[in-house]
Parts: C-alpha cells; structure tokens; sequence
C-alpha cells in the first residue's frame, strides 16, 4: 500500500491562488512585465502603457495588495518595483510559455490529450 502523499497547507493553497488571480489579467500582467525590467513610477507606467493614472494606480494597488509589488519613495514620487525574484520568475515563465506556438495548444485540445 503506497504511503498517502502530504497535502499542501490550505492556507498556501489560498495564498497562492490570490497571486494567480492577480496574474490573470492582461492589462496587469504587461505591468508587471514592464516592472520585470525596471523599478518605474506611476508617470512612467501611464506612459509606456498609453492608459490614464487612475487605472494603472488600481493595477498597482491590487498587485501590492497581493505583495506582487513593492514602493519605494523618493521625494514626491513612489516607484514600483516587482517584490522578489519569486515574482520575476513567474512573469518570465508565464510570458515564455504563452508565447510557445499556439498549434500544439489547439491540437492537444482537440485531442484531448495532454
């Protein structure tokens, strides 16, 4: 008889499902994907995105919530940065693989194998 395995802590589980969630959204994943590159401030994101400040500071506001991102203060300014090489990870693998031909996507699919 196989030894039963050992289930993750529900609390991870839950913790880890909030970060994905955060993950989930385009507009909040091209973000994080331009803070992978450079701590940036609220100014500069609007910019480099071509959307207005009040959405991008909910953006922000919900990926610090899910200690995605993290602030530094400078002055007036409050620059973002991605919170830890765990986050940077995530972005890049997740970008890489999107980014894999969409053929074998769509014929796995139809398969229906894995």
């Amino acid at each position: 008889m196989q030894k039963p395995m050992e289930l993750i802590d529900p609390k991870i589980c839950r913790n880890t499902a909030a970060i994905f969630r955060a993950l989930g959204d385009a507009s909040r994943l091209q973000l994080l994907a331009l803070l992978a590159k450079r701590e940036m401030c609220v100014t500069e994101l609007t910019e480099q995105l071509n959307d207005n400040l009040p959405a991008i500071s909910q953006r922000l506001k919900l990926l610090r919530a899910e200690r995605l991102v993290k602030t530094r203060r400078e002055g007036k300014h409050i620059y973002y940065s991605l919170a830890d090489n765990h986050i940077a990870l995530l972005i890049e693998n997740g970008l890489a693989h999107g980014s894999e031909a969409d053929d074998s996507v769509c014929s796995n699919q139809e398969t229906g194998e894995t």
